[in-house]
């Protein structure tokens, strides 16, 4: 299905009227959302997918498409409930897995799908520690003194001495294009 006309062109239809309603979205996603809604007409009518482009309607389907991202987002309170704890955009620990970004990029070989997996990962334990005591889902795995969060910190900020540099775009930047590696878009 994905090779077809009709796909690519329903495909830059839908992006064309999001753009027009102020909605970024990926173009893998409105590509799979296509196919799966394409795919669905066709079984439900009991019709070949090619016959099911009929149905199709890129303006329905963006409008469709910004009303659940509205919905998604008016129902995200500010609080952060449904969102991954993250610590303090000043906290050393984020400093530390800032500054191995371009570390990881240059041991993996520019694998940036691993370096976004350990970036990722690391920052939601740094949140999760930073918030830990907090955290209902780990009593009882904490001592009956909890964690020390202050000595972590303290700890890492040795580790680490000039921290805030690493929040600093062009210092990551640079240190990010010393690997020998950058990120661009096409």
């Amino acid at each position: 299905m994905r090779n077809t006309k009709a796909f690519k062109e329903a495909v830059a239809e839908t992006l064309a009227e999001l753009a027009r309603r102020g909605v970024t979205i990926a173009p893998a996603t409105v590509e799979d959302t296509i196919e799966r809604n394409v795919q669905a007409v066709a079984n439900q009518l009991r019709i070949q997918v090619r016959s099911a482009w009929r149905y199709f309607d890129a303006s329905a389907l963006a409008d469709s498409i910004a009303q659940s991202l509205q919905g998604f987002e008016d129902s995200t309170p500010d609080d952060g409930v449904g969102q991954a704890p993250m610590p303090p955009r000043d906290n050393p620990e984020l400093a530390l897995i800032l500054a191995g970004v371009p570390d990881a990029l240059a041991r993996t070989g520019g694998d940036l799908y691993a370096v976004i997996l350990n970036v990722a990962v690391n920052a939601w334990m740094a949140g999760h520690i930073h918030g830990e005591d907090g955290c209902e889902g780990c009593d009882g795995s904490r001592g009956p003194t909890g964690h020390d969060w202050q000595a972590r910190m303290h700890t890492l900020t040795d580790m680490q001495p000039d921290i805030t540099k690493w929040f600093d775009r062009d210092v990551w930047t640079s240190a990010l294009n010393s690997t020998g590696f950058t990120v661009t878009r096409n």
